[in-house]
């Protein structure tokens, strides 16, 4: 998924230096982004407060939205480079198109993964005819210089490991949760998992305290280590935990995202993470030449263009503002 903001802010993000070594409870608020015609996101991540959970750089939450008489997502061809897309889906159906020459209808609870490497483009549409409702969340994993440059490629996985307990199952997205690993490539140590809470439960989740980690309220209403979590809000939570106690007060949807934290510091602009202004201004004239990032066939539609750069070099920071 794009960033569409034309007004479009570097997020200067990455490095331990104000990673939270201890557990931690501290609450973030969405921004309200419009995303094409018809779909409004709540951003997580980058957030005023924080910029990353391990290498996790961006989080859009979406719906449930009502389209049976909307023509849905409508993302037209646009880059990425340096990272990874997930695309998750609690209803509806995502059409993917890549310049791999990748196509794929995801649907609810199935992974689709998109590495950037060196340079992709893509879109992604509601297919027509689609669900009556689109729910679901897309985010980004950040490349570690070792990986910026590799092939970029696309899975899709349908059949997703799980991991239960007494109304409680996780499903893995990304690394590994309770000795259960996820069919999808990563290259740093990760994790992303779905959960579904019955109302009632009261249980833990068993976490590994060199990650740092934060929960995303997809539905319902759930206490996450004490905190009431709404549905479109996010729960930092920082290093050094075992476990997670997690309780519900209903029916609940949550995502649980982690990760070493990362040590490099890099620049988000736009669709692109790099490591400099100049790793950004040369994807931006790359795309906007035609070269590098290939195109995408079969989308009726022109791509966006690049939105244009801050007056001021782009510089990498921390984490946190």
């Amino acid at each position: 998924m794009s960033n569409l903001d034309r007004q479009s802010a570097p997020s200067l993000c990455g490095g331990r230096g104000f990673v939270a070594a201890e557990p931690v409870r501290e609450l973030l608020s969405p921004r309200r982004v419009q995303l094409g015609e018809s779909t409004e996101v709540r951003r997580l991540l980058p957030n005023l407060g924080r910029r990353m959970v391990g290498a996790w750089a961006f989080v859009d939450h979406y719906g449930p939205d009502d389209i049976a008489d909307e023509p849905g997502m409508q993302v037209p061809p646009h880059p990425h480079m340096g990272l990874q897309t997930v695309s998750w889906l609690h209803e509806g159906e995502v059409l993917h198109r890549d310049s791999t020459g990748s196509l794929a209808t995801i649907r609810p609870r199935e992974l689709g993964l998109m590495t950037s490497g060196r340079a992709i483009s893509h879109s992604e549409e509601s297919p027509r005819p689609h669900a009556r409702l689109l729910h679901g969340a897309q985010l980004w994993v950040a490349l570690p210089d070792a990986h910026r440059d590799v092939e970029p490629h696309f899975q899709h996985h349908t059949d997703l490991p799980t991991v239960t307990a007494p109304g409680l199952t996780a499903t893995v997205i990304l690394g590994e949760l309770d000795g259960a690993p996820s069919p999808g490539t990563t290259y740093s140590p990760i994790v992303g998992a779905d959960l579904t809470l019955a109302r009632g439960t009261q249980t833990a989740l068993p976490l590994d305290p060199d990650f740092e980690y934060a929960v995303l309220s997809m539905s319902g209403e759930a206490h996450v280590d004490g905190v009431p979590l709404l549905p479109g809000s996010m729960l930092y939570l920082g290093c050094g935990r075992t476990e997670l106690p997690l309780r519900a007060e209903s029916d609940a949807g949550l995502m649980l995202l982690g990760g070493e934290p990362f040590e490099r510091e890099i620049v988000m602009w736009w669709n692109f993470i790099g490591r400099s202004n100049d790793d950004i201004a040369r994807a931006r004239s790359d795309w906007m030449t035609g070269s590098r990032f290939g195109e995408v066939k079969g989308y009726d539609g022109p791509p966006l263009p690049a939105p244009e750069l801050p007056p001021v070099p782009l510089k990498p920071r921390g984490r946190v503002r």
